[in-house]
């Protein structure tokens, strides 16, 4: 990475205020995956040095994330249940977001970061508002002075008893908190609101003697090497799949970042070097113990409206956060959890889409369905499957949806036609005399499995008196196996009842397709394609009075 001295200041000032608005963030995170406030300090310094070090996006900034901490959080539990305590439990989950990176990275090497972009916004929307939910409910424990359970079932059969018990001093602190992060910005945009309310809310709490929860110790020093998470390999089928979940999300984060960053710099990111970096940003936070993360879109921002340009604002936010760790660790482990929590839930909030929830009643019934079952599942079941429940059906309705407009869009004409079918006979050339023994079949778009059955049809509408079928195929720039073959059984049913069939106008993959497969010799080789309608006019003339001689 050269350095360059005219956007280092830039640089600079970008990274520690990246870094800056980092430090709650990652102390919050790490308090609510379970693994504690360094966990998040870890993270957030591990994956932000070497995910900027190695990505593929300048001004990316990286740290443990909402949606990241929601997977690390259920994970962490579901280790812990397994092995009986965090202690024997800790190699196992630290192999798990080693073998996140290590996931990554492999999507990286197969160049499937390009693939994000075909993720459909109901599925996004959903996805996140998904996240800002659980965000926000796993927080309703915390405000209230209470620990709070680990699954928002848990959290919704069990949030009576602190309704009727409620801890005030630790819910005025919480709304405190809140009420700072969103009016300091009137006061002032040059610091960030949410350092301002972790600080000032917890010097009063501590001014004040408060009796509430707070971080607790928090370790000085450089983090540790944690090479003992390799004696968990035996733990490989318990955390293959979370480890995956948590590869997947981060990098449908990390990416998503990356494309408000290029909107915003006017640049181009490279989307598989950045799951590289994150993959091996998140490598070495598990090796330090601390949790997984990817690109934050927040701070990323921060990074380049305060003058980053460079990976080096993305190093020196990292670095930024090393020497908090270094120098003020006693005091961070003063930081009241209802502060930690007031900060949690505005973060929450943020990532509700608030935007897509209110066109929820105005945008196509189907894009609704798809939002709201990708949010349930989000919620309630898993991130992962909501994601990929999303995916397929968004795929259904998108495949269902192209199948119709084709239909649609696709015209069959013959003398019966009238006005129209003089309009496109007198296109093709169609001699008047034989008008009546041809009809033209036009098709619109793509002949997939999603409309292949409808042309099946074809051969039951054709009329007795017709000879001859033209199939002008001019627009149709894709066929797959299952539309060669309905075409196939098209052309040999129609063949069967004394129809000869014609093609006309192939584009490149479908003659493709035709020529190689073979799957229509007597059409290919009988000189029966076409790709000029003078001469297929000429050859129909030719055919139709032949057969009328016969």
């Amino acid at each position: 990475m050269k350095i360059n001295n005219q956007s280092l200041k830039g640089d600079i000032f970008g990274g520690v205020t990246a870094g800056i608005v980092a430090l709650p963030l990652a102390l919050a995170f790490g308090v609510q995956s379970g693994l504690g406030a360094a966990a998040g300090l870890y993270g957030a310094i591990g994956l932000g040095i070497f995910a900027a070090l190695f990505g593929g996006t300048n001004t990316q900034i990286s740290g443990p994330t909402g949606p990241m901490t929601v997977v690390s959080a259920t994970t962490i539990a579901l280790l812990i249940a397994q092995k009986g305590s965090l202690e024997s439990a800790l190699p196992a989950i630290l192999l798990c977001f080693v073998l996140t990176g290590a996931f990554m990275i492999l999507m990286g090497i197969l160049k499937l970061g390009q693939y994000i972009k075909y993720i459909p916004y109901p599925v996004v929307s959903g996805f996140m508002t998904g996240i800002g939910v659980i965000i926000i409910m796993l927080q309703l424990f915390p405000m209230l002075g209470y620990e709070s359970p680990k699954t928002i079932p848990q959290i919704l059969v069990n949030i009576g008893d602190p309704l009727r018990d409620i801890h005030y001093p630790s819910l005025g602190l919480t709304v405190l908190t809140m009420i700072i992060v969103y009016l300091f910005p009137k006061v002032s945009k040059t610091i960030p609101s949410t350092l301002v309310a972790l600080i000032s809310v917890t010097v009063l709490a501590w001014g004040l003697s408060m009796d509430v929860a707070i971080i607790g110790a928090i370790p000085s020093g450089l983090p540790n090497l944690h090479f003992d998470l390799f004696t968990a390999i035996s733990d490989f089928n318990l955390i293959l799949m979370p480890a995956v979940t948590l590869a997947a999300l981060g990098a449908i984060d990390s990416l998503l970042t990356s494309v408000v960053a290029d909107n915003v710099t006017k640049t181009s990111h490279e989307s598989n070097k950045e799951l590289v970096g994150q993959g091996i940003g998140n490598m070495v936070a598990g090796m330090i113990g601390g949790i997984p993360g990817a690109g934050a879109t927040m701070r990323t921002l921060v990074n380049i409206n305060s003058g980053g340009t460079t990976k080096m604002s993305g190093v020196i936010h990292g670095v930024f956060l090393l020497l908090v760790l270094l120098g003020l660790s006693s005091m961070a482990a003063l930081i009241p959890i209802p502060v930690l929590s007031g900060i949690l839930l505005t973060v929450g909030i943020s990532i509700v889409d608030k935007k897509g929830l209110s066109h929820i009643g105005k945008i196509t019934k189907t894009d609704a369905i798809v939002l709201i079952i990708v949010l349930i599942l989000t919620v309630f079941v898993d991130l992962l499957q909501a994601v990929a429940a999303g995916m397929i059906i968004s795929s259904i309705i998108f495949i269902k949806q192209m199948g119709d407009i084709t239909q649609k869009a696709s015209t069959t004409t013959s003398i019966e036609s009238d006005e129209e079918a003089e309009y496109l006979h007198d296109r093709y050339h169609i001699d008047i005399s034989i008008r009546p023994f041809v009809t033209i079949k036009t098709i619109n778009g793509p002949l997939f499995f999603g409309n292949s059955e409808y042309f099946m049809q074809l051969s039951k509408k054709i009329p007795d008196a017709i000879k001859l079928l033209i199939i002008d195929m001019r627009h149709v720039p894709y066929i797959d196996q299952s539309g060669l073959y309905s075409l196939e059984s098209i052309i040999l049913s129609l063949e069967q009842n004394k129809v000869q069939v014609y093609l006309l106008n192939l584009q490149k993959q479908p003659h493709a397709m035709m020529k190689n497969i073979l799957l229509i010799p007597n059409v290919v080789e009988s000189n029966s394609l076409f790709d000029d309608e003078l001469l297929c006019a000429v050859a129909a003339k030719k055919y139709i009075e032949q057969i009328n001689k016969n």
